[in-house]
């Protein structure tokens, strides 16, 4: 698309925080009726924008956050309702991911001005364009938000409130002139993914006076956004609201947060004030209010918390007759929705919400089983590409990489060199949208990022072509390291890292199979090759994989380094070391989305629900029991006695561990892709005790896919609906597959026995 002159534009003279940018339009006369306008919006920054007062839409943290150095979006907003004959574009921008405080370690910021960037086109009857751009003529003033910051809170003085700015005739001595900021990004594309919005508003569920006497409203789940006021006060009353993930002694726990104050401030002007920090948010359930001395009633009425996420559509369901996995299940949607905030990031709450590569390693196929998440996901990838062609090959293990800016050298911060599991999500997270959507287009488009990637890994690799040098987060969390060592794990890292490289060039070779590469298709089958036969030569000895625990099978198993009658003895082991832990976890980032499979794989499929329906700590299950609503980061956050995890490293909305979720859709509920984009779609419930009934469903790009069985006596009943365009293949152990046309069927069968399947009449 060409912009013609418009250009970013910053505050000659900028007011204290979130400047407000406006100019006067009159429609162009002799043309007819507006039949088509669109605005195109961005910022160095965050910023919404109104016309004569209306908000051009409801999305928020507009443009999102990208490597902003090489890429920025724009997005496009139908405005033709909203024109009149005379009308003002107004724009209000925050400090957002651009120039505000971003990571744990001091760092730089993107830039050390926020600016805004617009372009209105008008279209009319007569075929005559009208186009209005952000240049020299526009002006810029002062807003009523005094301070603004993801990890600090906002500041919102609305004594300052004045809306008349936003509409035409409007003057004013305190505002000034504006500049051009030279900025010109190597990509400027159309936002392909959905928006933030609120999606969704919560009563207070209490409210209390805490210990020291502070007001408390517990909202009764852990979201991400703010808490929205809707107040009338004596003007010039200040009120602190302060946001947090959960309790400790009756007060906020706020260590947990680090150096961010989460923390948001409103001034009353004396008249009805709604305040909704808009250029911020929190990870939160609770919100402590002080300054407001008012009956709890009143703060109940008054308050409530406003959860905002990426809008992505809802497409998979699982559900089943254990209610605290229903609430595991409950858990690991919000935790996504939470940290899918424009980028996947890692957490919402402290000094970090980071693209952290190795999350979504992890999450990834849960994720993209659970919403659309295909545009999404391509888009983050794009900066991945960036990322590592300006990092000399290296796939960073945050992206957006804004860490490399960091003025304080630390392990993992500025990557140099690729890690396991981390940066293998160059090659994992494409080829799970591939099998989740069948759509090759996100395969052709990071070929040469994967390519890239898996030559790099191939250049470490020692003299006995494992993977054993060099920084690594191996099996990051595991349960059993200490608190103030997260990355002290029973697993060895060479293990690990080699599982991870063999898993990748496996990939990359069947990647460029699909895409008809056949010189990198060899290239990476023979890698791959020469990673498993070194992986058996250095680490598999009488019946052993070096370090004997479970992730180091789990990993052995899954990704196929193994012979099968290897698999049977590794199956064996990995059962026993689950039992010898009482069915306790005792795996970390890397081991846990794999060890349930590797257990029903190798026909261990007791232990596996053992292991799953576990309530002591360390297990899924018992942050549950604990009141959890979104998944924990360490196992245990929170100690049996509601202290906090002594580490200094502790969130209480981490989707990684929640990756237990795509085994529990796939083998619980028995809804699997046997083919990319389920043209082929697997049937087959692995059924194992505790569990009487399941249900999984899918909007696959096919249609409307269904799996539900339920214990009967001794009999199991499969009810399965299969869309037009896709196969269903039904498989029990033992038996031969059974093809399923499209349509909806009947099977019942012996729990361990199964016979034909019948079309529902």
């Amino acid at each position: 698309m060409t912009f013609g002159t418009a250009r970013f534009v910053a505050a000659d003279d900028e007011p204290a925080s979130a400047p407000l940018f406006r100019r006067d339009l009159q429609l162009d006369d002799g043309h007819g009726l507006v039949t088509a306008a669109v605005l195109s919006l961005s910022a160095l920054g965050i910023c919404e924008a109104w016309i004569n007062g209306v908000p051009v839409s409801d999305a928020l943290l507009t443009p999102g956050w990208t490597s902003y150095e090489w890429r920025l979006h724009y997005v496009d907003h139908d405005v033709t309702t909203l024109l009149a004959k005379d009308s003002t574009l107004g724009i209000a921008v925050g400090n957002g991911w651009y120039r505000g405080r971003l990571g744990w370690i001091e760092t730089a910021r993107y830039g050390e001005e926020i600016a805004a960037w617009a372009q209105l086109r008008i279209c009319f009857e007569d075929g005559h364009e009208q186009v209005v751009v952000t240049d020299e003529t526009w002006s810029v003033g002062p807003s009523e938000i005094v301070a603004n910051d993801f990890y600090d809170g906002q500041i919102i003085d609305a004594r300052l409130r004045d809306e008349s700015w936003k509409m035409p005739g409007f003057s004013s001595p305190d505002w000034g002139s504006v500049h051009v900021v030279d900025y010109d990004p190597e990509q400027f594309d159309l936002d392909p993914a959905a928006p933030v919005r609120r999606i969704d508003e919560l009563p207070p569920q209490r409210t209390w006076y805490g210990p020291s006497g502070t007001t408390l409203i517990d909202f009764g789940e852990n979201i991400v956004g703010f808490v929205r006021l809707e107040i009338r006060g004596t003007p010039g009353t200040t009120i602190t609201v302060r946001q947090a993930e959960v309790l400790e002694d009756g007060e906020l726990a706020l260590r947990t947060l680090r150096s961010a104050k989460s923390t948001d401030v409103y001034i009353l002007s004396g008249g009805d004030d709604v305040f909704e920090p808009t250029f911020t948010f929190h990870g939160f359930r609770y919100a402590e209010i002080i300054g407001w001395d008012a009956p709890l009633r009143d703060v109940e009425a008054a308050a409530s918390a406003i959860a905002i996420s990426s809008d992505l559509r809802r497409i998979g369901s699982f559900e089943c007759s254990v209610p605290d996995l229903n609430q595991l299940h409950e858990n690991v949607v919000r935790g996504m929705r939470g940290n899918f905030v424009d980028i996947p990031t890692d957490c919402p709450q402290r000094d970090e919400r980071l693209g952290w590569t190795g999350d979504l390693s992890a999450f990834a196929p849960t994720a993209a089983y659970l919403f659309d998440v295909q545009d999404f996901l391509a888009d983050w990838l794009r900066d991945v590409a960036l990322e590592q062609d300006h990092h000399d090959g290296v796939v960073p293990y945050i992206v957006p990489d804004v860490l490399k800016y960091a003025t304080v050298a630390q392990e993992g911060a500025g990557a140099e060199e690729i890690a396991a599991f981390w940066s293998d999500a160059a090659v994992w997270v494409p080829w799970s949208l591939w099998e989740a959507y069948g759509d090759p287009r996100v395969l052709d488009e990071t070929f040469e990022s994967m390519v890239t990637y898996g030559r790099r890994l191939r250049s470490l690799l020692s003299s006995t072509g494992v993977w054993d040098t060099g920084f690594q987060f191996g099996d990051w969390l595991d349960p059993d390291a200490p608190a103030d060592e997260p990355g002290a794990a029973k697993a060895h890292p060479g293990v690990v890292a080699t599982a991870c490289a063999y898993r990748s060039a496996a990939r990359i070779s069947a990647t460029a199979t699909v895409l008809g590469h056949a010189a990198e298709a060899a290239e990476f089958k023979s890698m791959a090759d020469g990673l498993r036969a070194a992986f058996h030569r250095e680490y598999v000895h009488s019946g052993m994989i070096l370090s004997d625990c479970t992730t180091v099978y789990s990993l052995a198993i899954v990704f196929g380094l193994l012979e099968p009658e290897q698999e049977a003895w590794a199956g064996e082991r990995l059962a026993e070391l689950v039992q010898e832990s009482g069915f306790h976890i005792s795996t970390g980032f890397a081991g846990t989305p794999f060890i349930n499979d590797a257990l029903t794989s190798t026909g261990q499929t007791a232990t596996a629900y053992r292991l799953l329906l576990q309530r002591e700590c360390p297990s899924w299950l018992y942050p549950v029991t604990m009141g959890a609503t979104t998944i924990w980061e360490r196992w245990n956050s929170m100690l049996p006695d509601g202290s906090i995890n002594p580490g200094g490293m502790t969130s209480f909305n981490h989707y990684a561990l929640g990756a237990v979720a795509d085994w529990m859709h796939r083998v619980v509920g028995g809804l699997a892709p046997l083919e990319p984009g389920y043209r082929k779609i697997l049937i087959a419930p692995d059924i194992g005790p505790g569990i009487d009934w399941a249900r999984s469903s899918l909007a696959t790009p096919h249609g409307h896919a269904e799996v539900s069985w339920a214990r009967s006596g001794d009999d199991v009943r499969f009810d399965v609906t299969i869309p037009r365009g896709s196969v269903g293949v039904f498989r029990r152990r033992g038996r031969p597959d059974q093809e399923l046309p499209p349509g909806t069927h009947q099977v019942i069968a012996p729990v361990r026995e199964p016979i034909d399947a019948a079309p529902v009449q």
